[in-house]
């Protein structure tokens, strides 16, 4: 039985928890940041332990009330790698629930990728947003930023170990390679510094095409990409 890695829910590692409208739902703690850099340096031998790690860490980007963890089986054939949480993401505590993130399954259905034998993850994981009135909007993380998360991320695949480790995106792939990468001269296999990848669009990106036409062949297209990967997985 492959090991489940934590789901980004704060409350098993010990935060308080509240219900609202008859859900349970964790409220951020306190983060302390110099056990967490502690905790790095002792080098975690689980991704429980690297979860408990993050978790308990403060975000490295304006925002960000809790962390959203990776989710998914160790050894999976593919990991997705995207940017970070989004609205969605941060209040429900899991990777890729929101539009883009449907978008995402629909696409993978589509390729044959069942989601729940895949691993997904991002790059930041802290949602990096602006408060305008009620609205939370995105707020697209600085290369420094992706720079501070890139340990955990490097730590977490190689206790995951996928097979293959698909990048949505740019900041995805600068977190993998270490470096810029213009995202559709890039697209297709990748090599991530010892880890065998793949480059495609963030789903987001189909989500902002303008037109019905432009919409669908820009999904085909990166449910090939996705057929691909599978391939080479």
């Amino acid at each position: 039985m492959p090991e489940l890695c934590a789901i980004g829910s704060l409350g098993q590692f010990g935060s308080a928890r509240v219900t609202q409208m008859g859900h349970e739902v964790a409220m951020p703690r306190k983060r302390n940041s110099d056990k967490a850099m502690a905790a790095i340096k002792a080098e975690p031998k689980t991704l429980a332990a690297l979860n408990a790690i993050i978790a308990g860490s403060e975000p490295l980007v304006p925002g960000g009330t809790r962390a959203v963890l990776g989710e998914g089986p160790v050894r999976a054939a593919i990991a997705f790698v995207g940017e970070q949480p989004g609205d969605a993401e941060d209040r429900e505590g899991r990777p890729f629930v929101g539009p883009a993130g449907q978008l995402l399954d629909r696409a993978m259905s589509q390729a044959g990728i069942e989601r729940k034998s895949s691993y997904l993850t991002n790059a930041v994981k802290h949602f990096k947003f602006e408060q305008r009135g009620k609205r939370r909007i995105h707020q697209k993380p600085t290369a420094g930023e992706v720079k501070h998360y890139r340990w955990w991320l490097t730590k977490e695949l190689e206790l995951v170990q996928p097979r293959l480790i698909v990048a949505l995106g740019a900041t995805a792939v600068l977190a993998l390679a270490g470096t810029a990468l213009p995202i559709m001269r890039s697209r297709g296999p990748a090599d991530f510094k010892g880890f065998r990848g793949f480059i495609t669009v963030h789903p987001s990106y189909l989500l902002r095409l303008r037109g019905d036409d432009e919409r669908k062949d820009g999904f085909q297209q990166f449910v090939k990409d996705l057929q691909s990967a599978r391939a080479l997985a």
